[in-house]
């Protein structure tokens, strides 16, 4: 997610479960290979299995950003074909490509000659008032039949590229996941991931009956430790979830070594995505007050997440 799902929020989820598959924010195709590098790629080794998603509508340009990520060791070069947002469509890419099927078989194309990983497509199941289960069917259709691409990350909302702030977008369009279970029938050999609105782990056991793959979004950055049963309910793994305690350990640790890192490096960089980590418990008040006080970041010191942790813990009987 834009400005969200950065390297630090990526080392943070890591740590709260091992198996779950990561993505990256939404990388400008053009960003990576005309701007810094190591700025928009560099990611620390312990994050993965992880995912570049790149937006652009060049295929040229989508091949060289998209051989660059895979130089710096993603796992996975994926296609936004989903973001309504106006600085998105004035680029002319994200969820407007909907209505490109050709080019974004040329971009595909271009991206999977380029790279030896899996390059996959993010897209929504229609364009403003595209009501139709045929739209996505025949949008996923002609893209599994003109490209190698087997993997399709489905949006269940359309995305109203007028009239709707992109909050909106991901709020106001009705959800159809039976448009996304139609297609794992009708397309029985792709994998079929769906994505929208699901926040429980209930809810992804349900979805799991119908499709490949579940991904979720704002509930996992909001509510992090929703992650923390997913290695031993999806993924048949026999140990113990993080601790809570322990957590707090690893992004101490983790936060310092940031800071000492230099080159602008702020305490604040890392903790505005910690917020949520507390979500439920006695004391997370506290916590989010803690972490997102500006005369404390100042200091720029990673002991402020132990500050706070001692306010929760002493709030709360852990029995993990």
């Amino acid at each position: 997610m834009l400005d969200w799902t950065d390297t630090h929020y990526r080392y943070m989820a890591r740590q709260i479960t091992r198996h779950t598959w990561l993505y990256s924010e939404m990388t400008h195709a053009g960003a990576v290979i005309h701007g810094d590098k190591n700025r928009f790629l560099k990611f620390n080794e312990a994050e993965q299995p992880v995912a570049l998603q790149l937006g652009g509508s060049e295929p040229t340009d989508l091949a060289l950003a998209a051989k660059a990520g895979e130089a710096y060791g993603y796992n996975e070069i994926n296609l936004n074909c989903g973001c309504p947002s106006p600085r998105v469509q004035k680029g002319a890419f994200g969820a407007c490509l909907m209505n490109e099927t050709a080019l974004v078989a040329d971009c595909l194309n271009a991206m999977q000659n380029a790279v030896q990983i899996p390059v996959t497509v993010k897209h929504r199941i229609g364009i403003d008032r595209q009501n139709e289960y045929a739209v996505v069917r025949d949008f996923v259709g002609a893209l599994s039949v003109q490209t190698a691409c087997t993997t399709f990350i489905v949006h269940a909302r359309n995305a109203w590229l007028n009239g709707l702030s992109p909050k909106e977008n991901r709020e106001v369009p009705p959800l159809k996941y039976d448009y996304v279970y139609r297609l794992k029938r009708d397309f029985p050999n792709l994998e079929i991931i769906i994505n929208g609105g699901i926040a429980t782990n209930e809810e992804i056991a349900a979805h799991l009956k119908h499709v490949d793959g579940v991904m979720v979004g704002r509930e996992a950055y909001h509510n992090p430790m929703v992650m923390r049963g997913w290695d031993r309910l999806f993924y048949g793994s026999s140990e113990a979830p993080v601790s809570y305690a322990d957590l707090v350990e690893k992004l101490f640790r983790y936060s310092s070594w940031y800071i000492q890192s230099g080159n602008g490096a702020a305490l604040r960089h890392t903790v505005r995505h910690y917020l949520g980590l507390m979500h439920g418990l006695n004391n997370a008040r506290m916590w989010r007050r803690i972490l997102s006080d500006v005369s404390l970041l100042k200091n720029n010191n990673g002991s402020l997440i132990l500050e706070a942790w001692r306010e929760v813990a002493k709030a709360n009987v852990f029995l993990d």
